[in-house]
């Protein structure tokens, strides 16, 4: 499939930007309609939705840049073009959450619950974004021969970008079943976050058959997933056993 969805006054308009978009307009979809039932203020989820999709891009954007300095050290203006690719989710994933802090803190919120009801919405656009990496393509798999095998990048591979997208729907479920739990504990919804996406991203980097930063005999996602998993289990552990206390933030 060509990567370029139409052309608008002669200058190309690329399926992966297009599906950026449709993966933060499907958050904040989600985000408005979890915001009602649970009668928050109307502007609430797009002030927020602002400074979470700002952050996102420029900490995903600035993680890309840093792993391949030498892509952009001649032609630096490059580094504007993400409709293009080139986006590192855990990069987006610490700018994001930067960005809830600072949220947070503005408005005097509990951060816990603010992190819940945020990270309901995150894998949808993750499923929804890495179609767009399918189509681009991007993040693409190794050489395969199963069935479902496309050829890409001069090869057949591993679709490992809808492998990833079913992955995130899955999550996307059970974060949502999770969520709506009556007694729920402030904090568990991005606790199991963290303990579901890396685990999965851990097992479909093995897949990946684009170039990969690599620290010792893992990829640099593979160790971030490693530290993430290690923090969600840690604070699952945390709220296990204050069970019984008030769960309050």
């Amino acid at each position: 499939m060509d990567s370029v969805c139409f052309h608008l006054f002669g200058r190309p308009v690329y399926w992966y930007g297009l599906f950026v978009a449709a993966a933060f307009l499907a958050g904040i979809l989600h985000l408005t309609l979890l915001a009602r039932s649970e009668r928050r203020p109307a502007a609430f989820v797009s002030d927020l939705g602002f400074w979470i999709m700002v952050a996102g891009i420029l900490g995903a954007r600035l993680a890309y840049v840093l792993a391949n300095p030498g892509l952009y050290r001649e032609n630096a203006w490059l580094i504007l073009r993400i409709d293009q690719g080139g986006l590192i989710f855990y990069g987006g994933l610490v700018g994001a959450a930067l960005a809830v802090c600072a949220f947070a803190h503005r408005r005097r919120l509990p951060l816990a619950e603010l992190a819940d009801f945020v990270i309901t919405a995150l894998p949808l656009g993750q499923a929804i974004g890495r179609i767009g990496c399918f189509v681009n393509p991007c993040c693409y798999g190794k050489p395969g021969g199963w069935p479902w095998c496309v050829t890409m990048a001069d090869a057949v591979r591993h679709p490992t970008q809808l492998y990833e997208s079913a992955a995130c729907l899955a999550i996307y479920g059970l974060l949502l079943l999770a969520y709506r739990r009556p007694k729920r504990r402030p904090g568990s919804i991005m606790a199991l976050y963290l303990v579901l996406y890396p685990a999965a991203r851990f097992i479909l980097e093995f897949w990946r058959g684009d170039e990969r930063l690599r620290w010792g005999c893992l990829t640099a996602a593979q160790a971030v997933s490693l530290a993430l998993a290690a923090a969600g289990l840690l604070m699952l552990w945390g709220l296990r056993s204050r069970r019984g206390t008030d769960p309050r933030p």
